[in-house]
């Protein structure tokens, strides 16, 4: 694997988003409006993303130039398997990380409201609230099942 990017691909990606986020954190102490900040932030983490994207093929595709032991057939097989087991993991927990915290914001405010009133309520209103954060530890579950079928 060449030296060069894989310190491309570890370094560059971590030093951007750092110095990107100092930069909107004296920006936003000056006075910069919330909506702006936000919208540069993500438009970072995109560009930063493809950025760490295209090194990341550019180290695997020098990798599989050195590896000849399987057929290419077999290792396009095998890659585009591995490739969709990962995005599905990565989906579940994510996807589940979205809907648990939608869930708590949701109950978690009611819950307070709830248990301010009557200090009875407190035990029920806490259900409804791990429920909620019970749907990314499913998420979590069901992913590490999905990463021990790959390997």
């Amino acid at each position: 694997m060449n030296t060069f990017l894989t310190i491309c691909l570890i370094v560059l990606p971590l030093s951007l988003l750092m110095g990107f986020a100092a930069y909107l954190a004296r920006q936003s102490a000056k006075g910069m409006p919330v909506k702006r900040t936000l919208s540069l932030n993500i438009t970072a983490f995109v560009v930063v993303l493809l950025l760490a994207a295209c090194f990341a093929f550019a180290v695997s595709a020098e990798g599989e130039t050195t590896t000849v032991v399987m057929t290419a057939a077999e290792r396009a097989a095998s890659n585009e398997s591995m490739g969709l087991g990962l995005i599905a993991a990565a989906l579940v927990t994510g996807l589940a990380g979205i809907g648990g915290g939608m869930a708590v914001a949701a109950g978690a405010p009611a819950a307070i409201a709830a248990a301010s009133e009557d200090p009875k309520s407190f035990g029920k209103s806490l259900i409804f609230v791990a429920l909620g954060e019970s749907i990314a530890l499913y998420g979590v579950v069901i992913s590490i099942l999905i990463l021990n079928k790959l390997v």
